[in-house]
């Protein structure tokens, strides 16, 4: 996926009330944008950090710019925009790009099922069960090379866990997918000292048949695309 408008540098001030944040433009301006990432953003939301914005092209929005990926510590780069994983997973689907669901050429977008919940991804293929496949983002490394999900407490994330056992045990199968939206680190964990129940979920649900895997991002200012293959580590 190429960022269209392309990208300006800025420097970040500070990331406040979730979806906003204060930076430097390249000509000193100081402006509020717009930050996609409900978060705690430990590690990609350093004040002075270097990032990156995109214009938007609508007048009427209200901020101009959003906040697209951010310079992290050692060199990196990761991108903070929690929509993208979803975009580039449809675009990675779609020319076959996923081993483990390959197979599949019926792909559907965020369909409801289980009591409360739209699955991400429903894939179906003539003689074959259904299935269906979650996308988590991922951008928290506290040592630059192992990413971990989540940064805070989700509970919404822990229900999609549960709805994955929920269509394993009904006879379809089902695939977690993170996303690490990071170029440095080299496979994924678990916080469990940010969220404990997501941590024991995620283990109980690997247990019970739900497929545990992961991919990195290659990303540069230019465009962001789904990379290679990282080991999940359960814990």
């Amino acid at each position: 996926m190429e960022f269209d408008p392309p990208l300006i540098p800025a420097v970040l001030i500070r990331r406040y009330k979730r979806f906003l944040a204060d930076v430097i433009l390249p000509d000193g301006r100081e402006v509020t944008v717009h930050c996609a990432n409900p978060g705690r953003m430990i590690g990609v939301a350093r004040t002075g950090a270097k990032i990156w914005l995109q214009p938007s092209t609508n007048p009427r929005r209200k901020l101009q710019w959003s906040w697209m990926l951010t310079e992290v510590e050692g060199g990196g780069l990761s991108g903070i925009d929690t929509g993208l994983p979803n975009r580039i997973v449809g675009d990675a689907l779609r020319a076959g790009q996923i081993a483990e669901v390959a197979a599949y050429t019926g792909i559907r977008a965020e369909v409801p099922y289980a009591d409360r919940s739209r699955v991400d991804f429903l894939l179906s293929e003539p003689g074959l069960p259904d299935l269906y496949l979650e996308v988590k983002n991922v951008h928290l490394s506290r040592d630059g090379t192992l990413a971990e999900f989540p940064d805070c407490v989700t509970a919404r994330g822990t229900r999609h866990l549960g709805d994955l056992m929920q269509m394993v045990d009904r006879g379809h199968r089902a695939v977690m997918l993170y996303v690490v939206q990071r170029t440095d680190c080299d496979a994924v964990s678990f916080a469990a000292d940010l969220d404990p129940a997501y941590a024991a979920k995620a283990a109980e649900a690997a247990a019970a048949g739900v497929r545990m895997i992961a991919r990195a991002t290659q990303i540069s200012t230019a465009g962001i695309s789904l990379g290679r293959a990282l080991p999940v580590i359960l814990q």
